[in-house]
């Protein structure tokens, strides 16, 4: 056994969701589900067939996606899926549109909006 087994880890919240859900229907638990899908995607990631090539070709930009059979599209499509909740996680958007000169509006604590200028300063607008 790994010396990382049973070491606490953070998952997204949609996942841990999904993996409950589906794990009911597989008979297994949340924990067990989400080390299936690892399995799995392992496995999957660590095959150089030619499909995984041409997703890997398609991923790269290098193959068009019109190129991609039903099933090499629905792997494609899942990477890039992936790829961008990957991103969003780690992206502090509020900061790449203040760099971008852009006013944004959010929601503070009590609910009210409040406007980020890019200048740095930012002001609670007033609701009807």
């Amino acid at each position: 056994m790994s010396a990382t087994a049973g070491r606490p880890t953070r998952i997204a919240s949609d996942l841990l969701d999904s993996a409950t859900l589906e794990g009911a229907r597989q008979s297994r638990s949340a924990k067990q589900q989400l080390d299936h899908w690892a399995r799995v995607g392992r496995a999957v990631c660590a095959q150089e067939s030619a499909a995984r090539m041409r997703v890997e070709a398609a991923l790269a930009g290098t193959l068009p996606l019109s190129q991609l059979s039903g099933e090499e599209a629905v792997v494609f499509n899942a990477e890039v899926q992936a790829r961008v909740e990957e991103s969003l996680r780690s992206m502090d958007l509020g900061a790449v549109l203040n760099a971008a000169g852009i006013t944004t509006v959010s929601l503070d604590e009590t609910g009210e909006l409040v406007e980020h200028r890019p200048d740095g300063s930012s002001r609670p607008l007033a609701t009807p």
